[in-house]
């Protein structure tokens, strides 16, 4: 069967012909009776259902891209709009209105048909047909709707319409309970999606509910299998002496872990010694995880499924059962455990001269936290100091080496996102009482620099051994956001060095050098960083631009990341066992792109649940404060308002409704709103105070209205009776700094997914009158037509 779609597809692939009977397709592949007739149509329904060929309304067959049409991956918005991501590379996204999604829903594969392209080479189109339906079961809250008849509104808003549930086969919920419902029709026309309640999680106001609610909408599992259990239990909870064999002993060492205070899987530890010759020597050992999860067994198929350990408010669900990563995984201070180390000679001037990969046994010396670090060698608290007085020195040979790791990492050019983290505080029963923001101090960073340090040499250690491997790379931006991202920064005054479609990563970070302590630089950062690639796995070593570095991998964190894992078994199985023969290449260059794909994956999957947990809690944070009045940062503008960023990082938005005194308008370029009558203009970055009116925890919405005045726009005078725009602030279309006839200060569709901003439509043009008035030279006033 495969055989005869390769035919097909490279018979119409040569032929100059674009559409295909089936009496041409016949002929082609010279068949000889019925059934080859019938084994050929029969692949060609396999090949349409894939989406590799389209049959027409006249039922003829056709490459997709032969008619316009684009095979990707739909990404559906609350608003009722999305974009197709499609699957060739170096395409744009095609913007999808609401009226033309035509029953897709959220991660389907669909055909896209581009229908016009707006400006900025913005495509637009229509979703012609779903190739594969991506949803199968859906999250939400069951009710009876206006007639009484039963149905679950979906907690995740991109799935558009409620959902009818058949109360006559599933489970049985009650108002108000969370369900997960399996879904059995997907809609049609103007029909509901129609399913069964295949789980209840619980009721929506019990505590706990609305983050498991969370974990099973992203599909993340919760418990551990009974056969991966059975294999967890059976590993012993201590190293024995006879297990060690030829690995590296270290146990007499100083090595040391650094985390923070409630961290209990502790994967990675180091040491640095100065060297006679000015040098240091640095120590990364990592927890040798694969020697537990080996290759093939329950223990690893289920870690390759969960890809990595989820990190959420109030709990970890963790890659590996807690019996390891708690336990004999974890780098526990004074007891024996097995790593994976890479040693460095790294110079004074923060170049690493050579590097050694080895299996190893140690036993660290101390648990250390980041904060009794920080206040050692920050602080320089003196009871710290003398408690850990055996480790101070180390200590400050590591601060010292991690300076100048930084300054080199800096010199190459690397870009430093310096954001602030924030950290919610819940109670027992997980309700939030406090949201605090975590700074970035001598501790986190020389553990960082250490990390990168040794990410880099093995991957560059097996990039020249040429053999299969997976690296973490990070592809430079794509040069339309990079375009827009240096037209928007041109509003604070600043100017790239380079173009958008050749840039070195050292001049973003002369950017970020030139707004750091200034207002804008959240916003400016948080712009740049939205214009970024994300960073993923491959087999293809092709950078990690961000790092402004040819060679980097994950190799610090076995634990708690899938890739690590393999990177530990490709150490072993290339560098201490040696087996780099064709059999074994093959082997991993046949699997590598699957793991790095899944993984790739499922690391968005957590990043999105990590992501919607936080804000789920920080919006239940603040209905406590409703009526108080804060000072914030405006974050973003839009058409519909201005979002606000208080200190703390929780967002919220004043709605332009709200916006008393003038009639505010949304300028585009400059991203800012501005009074019609006043020049009152708020822009971001802008230093704003602000009420909290309403908080909506369903919807994750928090509404504020503005209690201090923006700024007055240049290029508006006053006078004691009006205020009106000066010449220059015409000429120049309301944007200081210069005219450009090609302004729109309209609304656009420019998308950005990655904010999640609404699809503004576009301003409507003014009608003119069916008349024009009295025609010259006439008394009539009969209207023109």
């Amino acid at each position: 069967m495969k055989k005869i779609e390769e035919r097909l597809l490279d018979f119409m692939k040569e032929s100059p012909k674009t559409t295909f009977s089936l009496d041409d397709l016949e002929a082609e592949m010279a068949l000889q009776d019925a059934d080859d007739f019938k084994a050929m149509v029969k692949s060609l329904v396999a090949m349409e259902d894939r989406g590799d060929v389209i049959r027409t309304k006249k039922n003829r067959y056709a490459l997709p891209k032969e008619l316009d049409f684009v095979k990707g991956t739909f990404r559906a918005h609350e608003k009722g709009f999305g974009f197709v991501l499609p699957e060739e590379q170096d395409m744009d996204d095609i913007f999808i209105p609401p009226t033309q999604v035509n029953n897709a829903m959220n991660g389907d594969v669909v055909f896209a048909n581009i229908t016009k392209i707006k400006g900025d080479n913005l495509a637009e189109g229509t979703i012609h047909k779903i190739v594969e339906r991506k949803t199968s079961q859906i999250v939400g809250t069951y009710m009876e709707d206006l007639i009484g008849e039963p149905i679950v509104i979906p907690d995740d808003k991109r799935t558009f319409g409620e959902v009818e549930i058949d109360l006559d086969n599933g489970l049985k919920p009650v108002d108000g309970h969370k369900v997960i419902v399996e879904l059995t029709d997907y809609p049609k026309n103007h029909s509901r999606a129609r399913g069964i309640v295949k789980m209840i999680i619980g009721h929506r106001n019990d505590p706990g509910v609305d983050i498991l609610s969370i974990i099973h909408k992203h599909g993340i599992p919760i418990a551990f299998p009974d056969d991966v259990m059975e294999q967890a239990n059976a590993v012993p909870a201590e190293i024995a002496e006879s297990e060690i064999g030829e690995r590296r002993d270290l146990r007499d060492e100083v090595i040391i872990t650094i985390d923070g205070a409630d961290a209990k899987d502790l994967d990675d530890a180091v040491t640095v010694v100065k060297l006679p010759n000015g040098s240091y020597k640095l120590g990364v050992h990592i927890a040798d995880v694969s020697s537990y999860v080996t290759e093939g067994s329950a223990l690893d198929r289920e870690a390759f499924e969960r890809g990595t350990s989820v990190y959420l408010v109030d709990r970890v669900i963790p890659m590996i059962p807690h019996r390891l990563s708690n336990g004999i995984c974890s780098l526990n201070p004074h007891v024996d455990r097995f790593t994976m180390s890479c040693e460095m000679e790294i110079d004074e001037t923060g170049t690493v001269v050579s590097h050694e990969i080895f299996e190893s046994v140690i036993k660290t010396t101390e648990r250390m936290t980041y904060s009794d670090v920080n206040d050692i060698l920050v602080h320089e608290d003196a009871a710290l100091r003398e408690k850990y007085a055996a480790i101070v020195p180390m200590l400050e040979e590591m601060h010292a080496l991690s300076r100048i790791l930084h300054k080199k990492r800096d010199a190459r050019g690397a870009i430093d996102f310096d954001f602030k983290e924030a950290r919610i505080v819940v109670d027992d029963d997980g309700h939030p009482t406090g949201v605090v923001t975590r700074e970035r101090s001598a501790g986190e960073r020389l553990i960082e620099e250490f990390m990168l340090a040794a990410n880099e040499s093995v991957a560059e250690h097996f990039y020249w051994m040429q053999v299969p491997f997976i690296y973490r790379i990070h592809e430079n931006p794509r040069e339309e956001k990079l375009q827009r991202f240096f037209e928007f920064i041109t509003n604070f005054g600043l100017i790239v060095k380079g173009t958008a479609n050749d840039v070195h990563p050292r001049a973003l970070q002369q950017v970020l050098d030139e707004v750091k302590g200034k207002p804008e630089e959240m916003v400016v950062s948080t712009i740049m960083l939205r214009s970024m690639q994300q960073a993923k796995y491959d087999t293809a070593n092709m950078g990690h631009f961000g790092l402004s570095t040819e060679y980097y991998t994950h190799f610090t964190s076995p634990i708690r990341r899938y890739p690590d894992l393999i990177v530990h078994r490709l150490i072993r199985e290339y560098l201490i066992h040696g087996n780099i023969d064709d059999a074994t290449l093959a082997k991993w260059g046949e699997r590598l792109p699957e793991i790095a794909e899944h993984t790739s994956k499922m690391e968005r999957r957590a990043v999105e649940a990590e992501r919607e947990t936080d804000e789920l809690k920080k919006t239940e944070y603040m209905v406590q404060h409703v009526g108080e009045i804060f000072k914030g940062i405006i974050s973003s503008v839009t058409n519909f308002g201005l979002f606000i960023e208080l200190p703390n990082t929780i967002e919220g938005l004043v709605h332009v409704s709200t916006m008393k005194g003038d009639y505010f308008q949304f300028h585009q370029n400059q991203l800012a709103m501005i009074g019609e009558r006043t020049g009152q203009v708020y822009r971001i970055g802008d230093e704003v105070e602000v009420e909290v009116t309403k908080v909506d925890v369903d919807h994750r919405e928090i509404d504020f209205a503005l209690r201090s005045l923006g700024k007055e726009s240049p290029g508006f005078k006053r006078n004691k009776k009006t205020v009106e725009v000066s010449k220059s602030f015409k000429k120049n279309k309301g944007r200081p700094g210069g005219g450009d006839k090609k302004r729109n200060d309209g609304p656009s569709r420019k998308k950005e997914k990655d904010e999640g901003e609404w699809y503004a439509k576009p301003k409507k043009k003014k009608k003119k009158p069916f008349y024009q008035g009295v025609a010259k030279g006439t008394k009539s006033k009969k209207p023109r037509r």
